[in-house]
């Protein structure tokens, strides 16, 4: 078996579902098995996707586990000769996996890989690679210095922000929402960390891989990540869950520092997560009292489809009282370059919103091609699949 790919999940069953269907086509003429790994989804995620997929094996657990235990459980069937961790609400590129596998065969010290991943607007994630988050350059980034000077290797080592976006780069930190592994270096430096419920377990993974001789690289291949919709950023918990990885982290790879060096360090991520917390109520009472930026206008949704996929999204627009436009779409060999014409013509001259694409006409690989081209945080992604039937917005899910 060439490739396990294992995918946990938690209520977000529509991005499960998409993520699956790009996967399957990425997947195609590669010898490989899926894994989906349910943490008590109560969205009914299982019996959405159950029967939907050809030969997904499907793990049910009773509760939470959290992101390293879940994982682990899949890892431990595995039968492939590489492991891709992969989070649910991503959208993979056609050649992505299948590229990435190639690297890692032509890379025997290549323990890991992430690729190229973008936000909603087109935008590339500043997560796609980093550094260690060592006292210095974690300072660096608190004290932001690492924003101010992206391009010193000293101050902006957290994002590695000096590096090329379209090269290859070794690494030192790979992203778990997609984290491709070489199976034998899993074998030798352990699997994740279950002592992380959530965050820090890819972080802690790449430094093991890193200290047990292994490489970490940066592959510009395309994904999309709709970023964390399984997760209430705004919530205690997930401050908790964040900060409280980045603690455990600290003691388990930097408990050697002297007290006068480890202390402020704790100190810092205390301060950090009671700010972040202070944020968040106040935005709250803000909202409370009336005082939040309110949205002046509604959101314009502009659809770019082929004929059959029009129908099917005016009835939705009509059904949900959307603000629509309609651009059609031919059928053709040139509709990715149609479509793509029509989307910079949109961002250029339409009212901010959501450009939706018709992923039955143009290949997930354009589509992010498209966004990427002329990126811009006034306008996001959206798909609509004549499959699932299904509009997939960062915000929304329409139907």
């Amino acid at each position: 078996m060439r490739l396990t790919v294992v995918i946990v999940s938690y209520n977000v069953k529509y991005f499960l579902e998409q993520c699956l269907v790009s996967l399957r086509q990425a997947l195609e003429g590669i010898e490989s098995e899926v894994y989906v790994v349910d943490n008590h989804s109560r969205d009914g995620s299982v019996n959405h996707i159950r029967g939907r997929f050809e030969g997904l094996n499907i793990i049910e657990s009773n509760h939470n586990l959290g992101f390293a235990k879940a994982n682990n459980l899949a890892i431990r069937r595995a039968r492939g000769e590489y492991v891709l961790l992969l989070n649910p609400d991503t959208i993979v590129g056609e050649t992505t996996i299948a590229r990435a596998l190639d690297f890692m065969d032509h890379h025997e010290r290549a323990g890991g890989a992430g690729v190229m991943m973008h936000n909603a607007d087109g935008s590339v994630a500043m997560e796609s690679r980093r550094g260690l988050p060592t006292p210095m350059t974690s300072f660096y980034k608190m004290s932001g210095l690492c924003r101010m000077y992206p391009r010193s290797r000293r101050f902006a080592k957290y994002y590695m922000s000096y590096l090329s976006w379209e090269e290859e780069h070794r690494i030192e930190v790979i992203s778990g929402a997609f984290c491709l592994l070489r199976r034998k270096a899993l074998d030798e430096v352990g699997l994740l960390d279950e002592d992380f419920f959530m965050y820090g377990e890819d972080i802690d993974l790449s430094c093991r891989l890193l200290k047990g001789g292994w490489q970490n690289w940066y592959l510009p291949l395309p994904i999309i990540h709709y970023k964390g919709e399984s997760t209430q950023k705004t919530s205690f918990r997930y401050v908790h869950v964040f900060y409280n990885a980045m603690l455990i982290f600290l003691r388990k790879h930097y408990s050697n520092l002297s007290l006068l060096a480890y202390l402020p360090i704790k100190l810092a991520i205390y301060a950090k997560a009671f700010l972040t917390l202070v944020s968040m109520q106040m935005s709250r009472m803000r909202r409370a009292m009336g005082l939040a930026k309110r949205q002046t206008a509604s959101l314009t949704y502009h659809f770019i489809l082929g004929p059959e996929a029009t129908k099917e999204c005016k009835e939705i627009a009509a059904r949900r009282g959307l603000t629509a436009e309609f651009h059609a779409l031919t059928p053709s060999e040139e509709a990715a370059d149609e479509a793509g014409s029509m989307a910079d013509h949109i961002r250029t001259h339409g009212a901010d919103g959501i450009i939706v694409l018709d992923t039955s006409l143009v290949s997930y690989a354009n589509i992010m091609g498209i966004m990427a081209r002329q990126p811009s945080r006034a306008f996001k992604l959206g798909t609509y699949s004549r499959e699932t039937k299904t509009i997939i917005t960062p915000t929304d899910i329409l139907r």
